[in-house]
């Protein structure tokens, strides 16, 4: 298991260089100068001259890549264009609110697609009821879906906060209260996607010689569905929660600016609104480290869920 770590760690580490390579020359060459993406079209040259000459835009693109790598690999991210404020700070305070998000979509969405695919005495009832699920969460966007769960839980019952987020040190249950419409929000998509991946899986593992046996050995269909089918069928699962989570800051986009909650997704649109070119490469550059870490896990886990798999 270390040697995988290691060897995939050195892997990371250039992928992740030429990702941000790209990162780099595309937001400041291909979205327009920073000077003029700050300025806006109307700027005049001379404003834009004198930009360029305050920040070090007028330098090669190389050399401004280079110093901006080495600032970021030290943790000087900038300040940023539009609050003055360092770009660390802002992604240190917004991080752990999209992170939290994240991950409790990502498993509430996981679990889900196992635990209802894959209970066998309950097929006849959940079966139905998981497909109209997966087709709403594929089909329905997740802005159309945050306000429906909003106008009926928020509105009309008033069980639930609409929006906000509050930190743990407010309550455990005024916290969770908070979280419970965002997440099942992000996590809609990737439940019916997760689904579908996983009852074709599973479908195919059913046909299989120790499917078989294990039920000619008198293994319950509950014992054949989660000791034998389930470790070989939420393979390809983890391998498309690994891939999604670049994904998911789109979706936290989206999520985060329907329940104003202040995390990754919301301050990149800020940035983005404000055309603060340091907090877009920093976010930028966090989601490819991101997308890099998660398929590191995915990896470890396939080797946790089955360990007769070796990967090269």
């Amino acid at each position: 298991m270390l040697t995988l770590i290691i060897r995939r760690l050195l892997l990371a580490i250039p992928t992740i260089l030429v990702l941000t390579v790209l990162l780099f020359f595309s937001v400041s060459t291909l979205l327009g100068t920073p000077s003029s993406m700050m300025l806006g079209e109307d700027a005049s040259p001379q404003a834009i001259a004198e930009l360029n000459a305050l920040y070090g835009f007028d330098r090669p693109v190389t050399v401004q890549y280079v110093d901006w790598l080495h600032k970021a690999l030290t943790g000087d991210l900038g300040r940023s264009f539009t609050t003055r404020d360092p770009v660390a700070n802002s992604i240190a305070s917004a991080l752990p609110v999209t992170l939290e998000l994240a991950f409790l979509a990502i498993g509430l969405a996981v679990l889900a697609a196992i635990v209802l695919n894959s209970l066998p005495s309950a097929q006849r009832i959940v079966r139905p009821l998981v497909v109209a699920l997966n087709l709403a969460g594929i089909a329905m966007p997740n802005f159309v879906i945050g306000i429906v769960l909003i106008f009926v839980f928020s509105v009309n019952l008033g069980w639930l906060p609409s929006t906000g987020w509050v930190p743990w040190s407010a309550g455990i249950g005024t916290h969770l209260e908070h979280l419970i419409l965002p997440v099942v929000t992000l996590s809609a998509y990737y439940f019916g996607a997760f689904s579908l991946v996983y009852r074709a899986e599973l479908a195919d593992a059913y046909t299989k010689l120790y499917i078989q046996t294990a039920r000619a050995k008198g293994v319950s269909e509950t014992g054949v569905a989660f000791r034998h089918a389930l470790p070989n069928a939420v393979l390809p699962v983890i391998t498309f929660a690994g891939l999604s989570m670049g994904q998911l800051v789109g979706g936290a986009v989206v999520t985060e600016t329907v329940f104003s909650m202040p995390g990754i997704g919301r301050l990149f649109v800020g940035s983005i609104a404000g055309r603060d070119y340091p907090v877009m490469l920093a976010v930028g550059m966090l989601v490819v480290v991101g997308v890099v870490v998660m398929n590191l896990i995915a990896d470890i886990l396939y080797r946790v869920v089955n360990p007769q798999i070796r990967l090269g």
